[in-house]
């Protein structure tokens, strides 16, 4: 019997674990090979690998610093923001860290004490209330197992299984389909973190990101809206805009819940608490979700290591200030997705850079 169990082990699941595995029993279950090379299919995060500052924020109050091998060239200090359908353009400073995703999870696990039971390549399947505790049931490639814990944390992503078999009544938050593909780039010319914005490919936004010699390509779409479609529309108008790329090496595609508003969030039920996206905590207006996967996981940690006793209610509380948080992330939004406001915030020029080009 475990005292509790993780089902995930990004951000959110190995913080967590880390910071309570030397006071509990604890089971992490986590469906990548994290030990694999990055180009092995079990290892791939779709993710564009940015760390913003919230992110970076969060990583200082914890004491921790980044090694070398999780940093990707170029690092980022700008972002181009394009407004396609009405030809608008402006440059805004922003302080990115640019990794690679599967080396900051790989570091963030390393960290994680010994004694706690890390079940790599195995994807949960299912639980069951049993008394006051819950079976579990997970696999690998060949087998399957059955135990059991006191406590239950989904940190299984925005697919989150662990919410959708609680069956939690709550609003769910707008669903998109996020693609990225990889492509052959020299990024000497572009040495920036571009978002594009058309209403023609979706009402959220695309993205590029240099890393090393490949550029990302990615955009958030409508997932009934001809999504393949819609990402060969992009690279067309990418084109445009002098963007040149060779040959993609590869595509990455995840969900992803945006949450338009606070009634789309939950903490979790009886003997289940919901972590980062499982819970619906990411950003509406950049879709940043790993400052949320942390806060999340400082809270629970705290929350537990005081007493596992009444935690879900404790939980509950403590992060309100999430929700204040993303409560104000919407209303940054309508700046951003709304036409009319966008283009009257592009216009003014506001906190905007002028390039230096000789």
């Amino acid at each position: 019997m475990y005292d509790i169990a993780i089902i995930g082990a990004g951000p959110a699941g190995s913080t967590l674990a880390r910071l309570i595995g030397n006071k509990y029993k604890v089971l992490l279950i986590e469906k990548r090979n994290l030990t694999s090379s990055p180009e092995k299919a079990s290892a791939v995060k779709c993710c564009g690998g940015l760390l913003a500052p919230d992110a970076q924020m969060l990583l200082s109050k914890m004491g921790l610093g980044l090694p070398k091998k999780v940093l990707v060239e170029p690092q980022l200090f700008v972002v181009r923001a394009i407004d396609a359908r009405r030809k608008l353009e402006r440059y805004y400073q922003r302080y990115y860290i640019n990794m690679d995703r599967q080396n900051f999870d790989r570091w963030l696990l390393s960290m994680v004490p010994s004694n706690v039971d890390v079940r790599l390549g195995s994807t949960f399947k299912s639980y069951e209330t049993e008394n006051d505790s819950f079976k579990i049931e997970f696999t690998d490639r060949s087998n399957t197992y059955i135990d059991k814990t006191k406590i239950l944390i989904g940190a299984d992503g925005a697919s989150s299984l662990v919410q959708k078999q609680s069956a939690l009544k709550n609003h769910s938050p707008r669903s998109y389909f996020a693609i990225q593909e990889w492509v052959e780039a020299d990024n000497s010319k572009l040495p920036y973190f571009s978002t594009l914005f058309d209403s023609e490919i979706t009402d959220y936004y695309c993205w590029t990101i240099p890393k090393g010699k490949h550029l990302i390509i990615g955009a958030a779409l409508n997932p009934n809206d001809k999504a393949p479609g819609k990402f060969l529309l992009l690279k067309e108008k990418l084109e445009d805009y002098g963007f040149k790329f060779g040959k993609a090496t590869k595509r990455e595609g995840a969900f992803i819940r945006r949450p338009v508003n606070i009634r789309q969030l939950t903490t979790g039920t009886k003997g289940i608490a919901l972590l980062g996206e499982a819970g619906g905590w990411i950003s509406p207006s950049s879709a940043e979700g790993i400052s949320y996967a942390f806060r999340s996981a400082l809270i629970l940690a705290t929350v537990l290591n005081k007493s596992t006793e009444g935690f879900e209610k404790r939980y509950r509380k403590k992060t309100k200030q999430l929700s204040r948080n993303i409560f104000s992330k919407n209303l940054k939004s309508h700046f951003i997705f709304n036409s009319l406001l966008r283009k009257f915030s592009m216009k003014s020029g506001f906190q905007s850079l002028r390039l230096y080009k000789p």
